[in-house]
């Protein structure tokens, strides 16, 4: 059994047993997105919309005018976002890096304006990409605060959302640390990825992963992802790549470790991801129970001004 520390945040080693499935329930399942080979194809956005048949949006045949990212955001339509950040780099900055030998290439596109040269020390670009999408997290606050029991925990320990059930009162959109859930416009109710539950069910991997032509999106046991992601951000510092880090993969985190977590190769504000996101129902107990001691205050002052006033009406009698 899950201790009531842990019921709305802190490590919990199975979400699923902790929802009420039996012992026999499958492992939990999960996204290892290393952003380090993501090359911006879109294959996974593309596939999520075709699997989930999403509503395709007018705006997004143009582009942003900002980048090639031609969504902006998750949404209720867009399960899948690929994002696209280019930064500039200073060489010198690179060799403080790895002084003793020259940057790794890891295959993402560079480019300069016309003349650069990069030996003489001039700026050059680089684009951080990465395939966005619903952490499925360890103690989600969408399904905390839901009232119709649209959004569930399944036996693979994901977070889905039954739209049938939905009555479109948008909690849960708030209670999101990272932004995800989103209510579709014109509908009313919210959407967001499943983790293609149905495909999951029927001993498939989701369409995302599968389209994925690099293995930027892993799929799999989230125990073994998580191990697999440890070995790959060693083998990047091993390289010189100190950036390479583990978004979403502690499950001492404030939402208790996700399931769908990222190697990135920047702080987490420049991918647009909160840099310490904390389960937002994490505090209800104790908000309760300063809302009651606070009533309780309340209700003793009123209690206490009647009574003065009888006892002082008595006086001038």
């Amino acid at each position: 059994m899950t201790s009531d520390r842990n019921r709305l945040s802190g490590p919990l080693a199975d979400p699923s047993a902790d929802a009420g499935y039996p012992d026999t329930h499958p492992p939990r399942m999960g996204f290892f997105t290393d952003t380090s080979v993501c090359i911006g194809c879109k294959a996974c956005q593309v596939a999520c919309k075709e699997w989930n048949r999403l509503p395709a949006e007018t705006e997004e045949l143009d582009l942003l005018g900002q980048s090639f990212d031609n969504t902006g955001a998750l949404s209720a339509d867009n399960w899948r976002h690929v994002a696209f950040i280019e930064q500039k780099i200073e060489q010198k900055t690179e060799q403080k890096v790895a002084p003793d030998r020259p940057p790794v290439d890891l295959g993402m596109p560079a480019m300069g304006p016309p003349g650069h040269d990069a030996d003489a020390g001039e700026d050059r670009v680089r684009w951080l990409m990465s395939s966005d999408v619903c952490k499925h997290c360890t103690h989600a606050a969408c399904l905390d605060v839901c009232p119709t029991g649209s959004l569930f925990r399944t036996e693979f320990g994901t977070v889905v959302v039954q739209e049938d059930i939905c009555n479109g009162c948008g909690y849960c959109v708030p209670a999101c640390p990272y932004g995800v859930i989103d209510v579709r416009p014109g509908d009313g109710r919210a959407f967001k990825c499943t983790l293609c539950y149905d495909r999951l069910g029927a001993g498939r991997e989701p369409a995302c992963a599968q389209a994925c032509p690099t293995d930027s999106i892993q799929f799999g046991r989230l125990e073994e992802l998580r191990e697999r992601a440890d070995r790959r951000v060693t083998e990047l510092h091993e390289r010189g790549v100190d950036q390479a880090r583990l978004y979403g993969r502690d499950p001492q985190d404030g939402v208790g470790g996700d399931g769908a977590f990222f190697l990135l190769l920047d702080e987490p504000e420049v991918y647009g991801l909160p840099p310490d996101p904390v389960v937002t129902t994490r505090d209800l107990p104790s908000m309760w129970r300063h809302a009651a001691a606070a009533a309780a205050g309340v209700a003793v002052s009123v209690a206490l001004s009647f009574v003065g006033r009888g006892t002082f009406h008595g006086r001038r009698r």
